[in-house]
């Protein structure tokens, strides 16, 4: 499996998210013996909900898991701190309506937009990789082609 970046608080919640699911496993395995004991396991929609539950809880853990062991801390990294990267927060003017905008970018796991943080994958942040303050990108989005001048680039 290929490298997963984290920032550190991305990381402490995929581990607390994985200590969740491993509890939440062992709660349906009891949930599952008890339907079991209910007897006709083809007809019985306890154990069956049950079973499929379980099931993708056992896969959320084992890709939650995955990315553990493979995950990288980037805030123990030495990256150029005038360029645009994971982790920065960058404030930018949006050229069309003035609108000043402040974006972290960060992992595909950690990314809540209402909160300000968009994945790195986004087309958004994908035009912004590399960028310095004072530069002025023409990035290609879903809803048409914006222009944004970068005002700070900050890591916290």
């Amino acid at each position: 499996m290929s490298d997963v970046y984290l920032t550190k608080g991305g990381y402490e919640k995929l581990k607390e998210e994985l200590a969740k699911l491993n509890r939440e496993k062992s709660d349906l395995s009891v949930e599952i013996g008890e339907a079991r004991e209910q007897g006709d396991l083809k007809e019985n929609a306890g154990y069956i909900y049950a079973k499929e539950k379980q099931g993708l809880v056992i896969k959320r853990i084992g890709n939650i898991e995955s990315r553990l062991r493979s995950a990288i801390i980037v805030d123990n990294m030495e990256v150029n701190h005038d360029e645009i990267r994971l982790g920065a927060t960058v404030t930018m003017r949006d050229e069309a309506t003035t609108a000043t905008l402040i974006y972290t970018l960060s992992s595909a796991d950690e990314a809540d937009p209402g909160a300000g943080r968009i994945s790195v994958s986004s087309p958004l942040a994908q035009g912004l990789l590399g960028a310095t303050e004072g530069k002025t990108v023409s990035i290609k989005l879903p809803s048409g082609e914006k222009r944004l001048t970068v005002l700070k680039v900050e890591y916290k």
